[in-house]
């Protein structure tokens, strides 16, 4: 969104529609929205397979585990040792739960 601009600049220059058309052209919100419906239907599929009681805690882990990777990987943050094995712990704990 920074990269786009100020969308209430957008908007008094041409309009809601113009505002609306900036931010459905910009790639990065196309990527986002299709993350998102690949999870949406990751979940539907997940669902369909496994009781919702393992379900709920494998995606939160996921999510965890994710943000972890994604922090230390794209935007170059400093993941300590305390994080990473509260990943391991938290994996553990969905392992064991599948048992």
């Amino acid at each position: 969104m920074r990269k786009l601009g100020d969308l209430d600049e957008i908007r008094a220059v041409s309009g809601l529609s113009g505002a609306i058309k900036a931010v459905l052209s910009s790639p990065m919100f196309v990527i986002g929205a299709l993350c998102m419906a690949l999870n949406f239907f990751a979940l539907l599929y997940t669902l369909s397979v496994v009781a919702l009681s393992l379900a709920a805690p494998a995606t939160a882990s996921l999510t965890y585990i994710g943000n972890a990777i994604a922090a230390k990987l794209f935007l170059k943050e400093n993941v300590d040792r305390r994080r990473w094995v509260a990943v391991i712990c938290v994996a553990a704990g969905v392992v064991l739960l599948s048992l």
